[in-house]
């Protein structure tokens, strides 16, 4: 004979054994000792918060036959006929497999009836989202006005779904995900009545897969038992959900902070083909950074539920890593749990993202050396500069034209001028006599001689920022216009890391090294169609711009 599952076997039974919905409790026990009790309400919430069994439990309350205060007392007839599942007025029904008109139109039929045995019939719509826009405009009426006997309870997790015609006609209470805390002590309280004995650390891991749900818990829990028997260690948990072990954590953390491409790669690499799934160890490292960066702008240790020994080691490695450094690595290992979905090789998003966040940042691989102290002691004074082109004077407001420019044009956005004033070259006739232009004397390349220099922009970025050379070579020069080399992107991940400043600031600068002039990049998506790349290039607002600000001309575009 099968066993009952841990969820259903302790399924509490009375508001006082409900966890974490105080706020629910509280104003249902209210209403049912002044006599306020409403003709519908709708639980939302997560799954395995408790909606159902809310639902059950007010049932009980208002069919209770005790004569005392505190309902439902779980001892009358009618109290235990609904905790045994035999009493004829609580029905349940299952909106996923019964959705539609018809069977709305049944339970028209059929909310007319008297009660069988106690005083009201309550109808459970569970996951009702699930009904149909038909099936919601033939229960509204009865919803609104059902008879005095009936009381109708709607659970949902997705009540954005649900009509606002049906919200307005009900009670609504948000249930809220459980806490770490509180799924701890009931899973503690479980296991010692099961007399199941069982780690620290395992409970700990068990609460926190569960992300907030009784239920999901509790089936986890269920499975441990029949895997481990009476013990249950850290180790099986760790088996059943394929979770990494904390020390594999911290030794890649530990590897990342030392540069040590080989071990990290190597590290990486033993995990996965011991079985474990790299999303989960994603999802494990990012919870680890995530502790790290809390520790690193904040002094309060209440917010990581760690032992004391991990949080030393944890506190210890985020002292080795700056707080841009420590984001940037975040942000690396986030996009590589996006990619993990529709990667082909299971840990090369991984791989990728430990390697660049090994690298030095890009402002650091092209930082110019430091002059030897003989040098600056003999070098002249440098020479005071003009301003930039692109600065504005002291007090201009930041949509007037900058010294030596033209009018921001109608059309340009803001970001554009700006883009365009930094280190844009002015019209002829707009030149003081005598001022040193940026780009003075500087002959506009082809696209030709650009595509031409290409390979060697690539060959002179790869040593110094690997993964910059990897991102640019998902890309093509498609036009020049001006002093801008417009990039083609057949990826849009790939040209948002470009894009970004740091990143943007180097191909540039090693552009302009390979050129021999000054020139700035712009990035866009190049469609594979030879039309839509031409659109592509002449309706780009900034290049648009840059031919009504300063009359610069599209010298080559690869045309269809």
């Amino acid at each position: 004979m099968a066993s009952q599952a841990l969820y259903r076997k302790w399924r509490p039974q009375t508001f006082d054994e409900v966890i974490g919905q105080d706020h629910v409790t509280r104003t249902l026990r209210n209403a049912l000792r002044r006599g306020k009790v409403a003709h519908a309400y709708l639980f939302a919430g997560p799954r395995g918060t408790g909606k159902t069994s809310m639902a059950r439990i007010l049932a009980k309350a208002v069919n209770c036959l005790s004569e005392g205060d505190e309902k439902p007392c779980n001892q009358c007839a009618l109290c235990r006929s609904i905790t045994e599942g035999r009493c004829m007025d609580l029905i349940e029904i299952d909106a996923a497999s019964n959705r539609g008109i018809d069977e709305i139109r049944d339970l028209r039929g059929k909310v007319n009836f008297a009660p069988s045995e106690g005083k009201y019939k309550v109808y459970v719509i569970d996951e009702s989202h699930m009904l149909t826009n038909e099936a919601f405009n033939a229960l509204l009426k009865t919803l609104e006005e059902p008879p005095p006997h009936v009381i109708f309870v709607l659970a949902t997790t997705a009540p954005h779904k649900i009509p606002p015609t049906v919200l307005s006609r009900c009670q609504r209470f948000d249930f809220h995900r459980i806490t770490l805390e509180d799924l701890e002590h009931k899973l503690a309280h479980i296991c010692q009545q099961e007399g199941l004995a069982i780690e620290s650390a395992a409970l700990e891991l068990v609460a926190r897969s569960a992300t907030g749900s009784f239920r999901d818990a509790e089936s986890l829990l269920d499975q441990l038992v029949a895997y481990g028997g009476g013990e249950i260690t850290l180790a099986q948990v760790q088996a059943i959900l394929g979770t990494v072990s904390l020390q594999a954590i911290e030794e890649l953390v530990a590897h990342i902070l030392a540069r040590d491409v080989k071990a990290g790669l190597h590290l990486i690499n033993r995990v996965i083909d011991d079985g474990n799934d790299p999303r989960q160890f994603n999802h494990e490292l990012m919870g680890y950074l995530r502790g790290l960066l809390l520790i690193k702008t904040s002094d309060d240790s209440s917010l990581l539920n760690v032992t004391a020994e991990a949080m030393a080691k944890m506190a210890e490695q985020a002292k080795g890593f700056s707080l841009e450094g420590l984001i940037r690595t975040i942000k690396l290992f986030n996009r590589a749990g996006l990619d993990l979905k529709t990667g082909l090789q299971p840990q090369l998003p991984l791989e990728l993202a430990f390697i660049e966040a090994t690298l030095p940042e890009a402002a650091e691989a092209v930082a110019p050396p430091r002059p030897s102290p003989s040098t600056e002691a003999t070098a002249p004074p440098p020479k005071p500069s003009p301003p930039p082109q692109g600065e504005l004077r002291k007090g201009a407001r930041a949509d007037k034209q900058p010294f030596g420019l033209s009018p921001r044009p109608e059309g340009a956005s803001a970001e554009d001028f700006a883009e365009l004033s930094r280190g844009a070259q002015p019209k002829a006739a707009q030149r003081k006599p005598g001022a040193e232009a940026l780009h003075e004397g500087v002959s506009q390349a082809s696209l030709e001689e650009v595509r031409g220099s290409w390979s060697e922009v690539l060959a002179r970025i790869k040593p110094r920022n690997r993964s910059i050379e990897a991102l640019l070579k998902s890309c093509e020069p498609i036009a020049v216009v001006g002093d801008m080399v417009v990039l083609g992107f057949y990826y849009s991940f790939h040209k948002e890391r470009i894009e970004e400043p740091e990143n943007k600031a180097f191909v540039e600068r090693l552009l302009s090294e390979t050129m021999g002039s000054t020139y700035r990049i712009r990035c866009v998506l190049s469609p594979k169609d030879r039309q839509e790349r031409y659109q592509a290039v002449i309706e780009d607002p900034l290049v648009k711009a840059a031919v009504k600000m300063y009359g610069a001309k599209i010298v080559d575009v690869q045309a269809p």
